[in-house]
């Protein structure tokens, strides 16, 4: 089943999100490279792509997941969390619907 990991950051995350980051992201590619990744990326704090120091507000992860445990458990061994970026995330079941999958 599909899981959404809803993360949201400390006031001030940029620093420990960039020092965090390959860590992070060596977590999805292990998820993309196993076919189970819907998608995943950060929340700009202001309306561009390129936030620069405004940063970020936190993190959406869509990915496929055995059950809500395992989901919850890969959700509190990431990186952002244990470097302090992250102050909630919340994991919730996912029903994709568009785009149609086959």
């Amino acid at each position: 089943m599909l899981f959404a990991i809803i993360c949201q950051d400390v006031p001030g995350s940029l620093p420990k999100r960039q020092s965090a980051r390959p860590d992070h992201l060596a977590r999805l590619e292990t998820l993309q490279q196993q076919g189970r990744l819907v998608l995943a990326g950060p929340f700009p704090a202001i309306d561009n792509n390129d936030p620069g120091p405004a940063g970020f507000t936190g993190s959406l992860i869509v990915a496929e997941f055995a059950s809500q445990a395992e989901a919850e458990d890969w959700a509190n061994q990431d990186p952002y969390l244990a470097a302090g970026v992250y102050e909630q995330v919340t994991v919730k079941p996912f029903k994709q619907v568009f785009p149609k999958i086959s």
